[in-house]
């Protein structure tokens, strides 16, 4: 599963960015470090489908924001670190 969910997150988001980004390549560098980053996610223990792929997005668009990896990483990082914090907030229902 854990090779699945890492696969899943990112072409979701690589196809999306595509949709967004007429002009970027298929093999652009930006989907191989998208995907070291959700792999590095997943080996610190994150195997939330969902938010893996929220993640993955964060990730594309601080990236071109920033133009940064390590800043595009870290911005994700806090956007990630919200969504769990407001999913933990919310009662079961």
């Amino acid at each position: 599963m854990t090779s699945l969910a890492i696969e899943g997150a990112c072409a979701f988001a690589w196809r999306n960015y595509l949709l967004l980004h007429s002009g970027v390549s298929e093999n652009d560098n930006r989907r191989s470090a998208l995907y070291r980053y959700v792999a590095s996610l997943r080996d610190a223990g994150e195997d939330d489908f969902d938010l893996l792929q929220v993640a993955a997005v964060a990730y594309l668009k601080k990236l071109d924001e920033l133009h940064d990896d390590r800043s595009a990483r870290l911005a994700a990082d806090q956007i990630l670190a919200e969504c769990l914090e407001s999913r933990c907030a919310r009662p079961d229902t």
